[in-house]
Parts: C-alpha cells; sequence; structure tokens
C-alpha cells in the first residue's frame, strides 16, 4: 500500500511541474496584443489555461491527498520512544547475565600483515 501511495504521490507532483511549465504567465498575453504570435496555440488563446489550469488543480489535489495519506501512514507505524532511547545502545552491565556479549578485539581479528620481499 506504501509504495503504490508514494509512485502516485510522486507521479503526481512530476505532472504538476509539467503543467506549471507548460502554462503561460500573465504577461505572455499582452506581447500577443502586439503581435508576438503567442496566443495561436493548439487548445486556442482561452481553452489552453482552463484546460491547464483544471488538470493542474486536480493533480495538485491528488498530491495533497497522498501527502495526508504518507503522513498517516507513517504516523501508524512509529515507535513511542524518544531518540536518546533509540540511539544509545544498552550498557553491557544493563543486559542479563546469559546476554553477554563477546565483543573480540580488534587486534585478534585482524591477519598479520604479510611482506614480499623478494
Amino acid at each position: 500500500m506504501l509504495t503504490i501511495i508514494t509512485t502516485f504521490h510522486v507521479l503526481a507532483a512530476l505532472a504538476i511541474i509539467a503543467l506549471v511549465l507548460l502554462q503561460q504567465g500573465k504577461g505572455a498575453d499582452a506581447g500577443a496584443a502586439f503581435g508576438a504570435g503567442g496566443s495561436g496555440t493548439v487548445f486556442g488563446s482561452r481553452g489552453a489555461a482552463s484546460f491547464l489550469t483544471r488538470t493542474t488543480a486536480a493533480l495538485a489535489v491528488v498530491f495533497f491527498l497522498t501527502s495526508l495519506g504518507l503522513a498517516w501512514i507513517s504516523s501508524q507505524q512509529v515507535e513511542r520512544r524518544s531518540v536518546v532511547e533509540r540511539t544509545v545502545a544498552p550498557a553491557e552491565s544493563d543486559l542479563p547475565a546469559g546476554q553477554q556479549t563477546d565483543v573480540p578485539s580488534a587486534s585478534s581479528d585482524v591477519p598479520a600483515a604479510t611482506t614480499n620481499e623478494e
């Protein structure tokens, strides 16, 4: 479930970015009025703005819903411990007698260095 929501979230974000970059700014109409020729688009001069604006708004709703869904899912999986409790390992004296860990010293794990002096 988390993977599906994350996939929709990323796809909606990328689609919003693409649609925002495709839209004309408010200043583009002034240039077209003086013969710049920017108003003749595939959707017409007014149709592109409403279509792209509505699509962007719909994708924004999807993005917000997936954001809320991901936040809710992550809040359900949180351990209720402080940061200090999660990062600090228990001291060896705090462990029961049967669970004492045997940590080998660093020098016993390292093989003896060999040199090739031929």
